[in-house]
């Protein structure tokens, strides 16, 4: 079993959700807005200073009509 540092998450995490904006042709205000939080938010997010909480989490993943598991998947080779 492969256990993972809280960096690691918070890295895969970050990636993963700047990865969906990007393919989803969004800057970080079309994303905040839509899910109702702050282009900071965002930002934060991307650049790893902040880590989602379960809702955040969950209203990313409706909005991109992900599984939420998607945001944090670690198998995606984007390092």
């Amino acid at each position: 079993m492969h256990y993972f540092k809280g960096s690691d998450i918070l890295r895969k995490v970050s990636n993963n959700i700047r990865y969906l904006r990007r393919i989803n042709d969004l800057t970080q205000e079309e994303l905040g807005m839509a899910i109702g939080v702050t282009r900071h938010t965002i930002l934060a997010l991307e650049s790893r200073k902040y880590e989602p909480s379960i809702a955040l989490a969950l209203a990313i993943a409706e909005y991109f009509k992900v599984p939420v598991e998607e945001i944090f998947y670690f198998d995606r080779g984007d390092d």
